[in-house]
């Protein structure tokens, strides 16, 4: 058994860039992804960060299936607590009639952003009645899928069109919990490994998933591969991960101290401590980028590894992935596909 190698961009806006800059740069990456053999490529989802510019994945997935021929092409993921899962099943439905056999539908917990954007995105939910993460997603499913259960507040709303192949549904996620909702559901699971590369945490994840569901996991990681690893290891020095620890218990990943500091103002909070990590990074010539994934692949059985560049600059971004695809041609079994 083999495994497949995809990727996640976030449309970085390098300083002195501008958001069409960087949407014309994720095209560029995703047409080189679909030269190249990767399987997927999906956009991912923040609001309210100056240097990302994507905050809407299903309108760039729409831009990318236009111009793109056989990649599948998908959200990584669609922040679920903010929207409609009735609406969210219609987009994705249409984007399936669109491009049938070439969507993705991932879906994540986190709220991919500070806390003004949450409001602002949450500003007509009802708080007296907060709705779980856990029955958004089942109503998801059913609009996808199968009617609501009777008894349901929604029983009888029908989500269309009905495309000829539904997306394919996958749970962003890092922890057992969110590992055996997917296999509840019939969800894949991809274990997001750039937010989470603790051991334990892996593990319990990818074994709560294989035994509920039968059926082995993905895993999305930081990975970066240059000509030689010094180069690679400089590139990729900067990359850092801040927890903001709060009073509540509650604790968020942030980019920056000063990211930190205006999510904890945003919150309301001035008591707080910030822990400082370096998150894993695989980082080094391709071929020891790819026996790292051999490794990955042969200790936890995962069948396909979501790639995100930690870079900015775009043509290192993508001259890692060109590097990366070329280190798989050897391989005695199928290379990417």
């Amino acid at each position: 058994m083999t495994y497949r190698l995809s990727l996640i961009d976030k449309s970085p806006l390098p300083a002195g860039s501008s958001a069409a800059e960087a949407f014309r740069a994720t095209l560029r990456m995703a047409q080189r992804a679909e030269a190249l053999g990767y399987h997927r490529f999906w956009v991912a989802e923040h609001h309210g960060n100056p240097n990302l510019a994507g905050s809407a994945p299903e309108v760039l997935a729409a831009y990318l299936l236009a111009q793109t021929q056989r990649i599948r092409i998908g959200s990584g993921g669609v922040m679920l607590q903010h929207y409609s899962p009735y609406k969210v099943a219609e987009v994705f439905k249409v984007l399936s009639a669109l491009a049938p056999g070439r969507v993705d539908l991932g879906v994540g917990k986190a709220p991919g952003g500070l806390p003004q954007s949450t409001r602002a995105l949450q500003a007509r939910h009802d708080p007296a009645h907060p709705v779980g993460f856990d029955s958004l997603l089942g109503d998801l499913d059913a609009f996808l899928h199968t009617p609501l259960p009777p008894g349901h507040p929604l029983e009888g709303a029908w989500a269309g069109p009905v495309p000829s192949a539904l997306p394919e549904c996958v749970l962003l996620g890092a922890a057992p919990d969110s590992a055996r909702l997917a296999a509840r559901l019939g969800w894949h699971f991809c274990y997001a490994g750039h937010f989470n590369s603790d051991p334990a945490q892996l593990e319990r994840s990818l074994a709560a998933y294989r035994q509920d569901s039968g059926r082995e996991p993905w895993m999305a990681l930081y990975a970066f591969a240059a000509p030689r690893r010094a180069q690679a290891e400089r590139l990729v020095a900067g990359v850092r991960t801040f927890k903001l620890h709060l009073p509540t218990g509650q604790s968020v990943n942030l980019p920056s101290p000063e990211a930190a500091a205006e999510f904890a103002r945003q919150a309301g909070v001035h008591d707080y401590r910030l822990e400082e990590t370096r998150p894993q990074v695989i980082a080094g010539t391709a071929e020891e980028v790819r026996t790292a994934l051999d490794q990955l692949h042969q200790r936890h059985g995962i069948t396909e590894f979501v790639i995100d560049t930690p870079v900015p600059d775009f043509d290192e971004r993508l001259a890692s992935i060109g590097l990366l695809a070329q280190a798989r041609q050897p391989c005695a079994e199928p290379a990417l596909a």
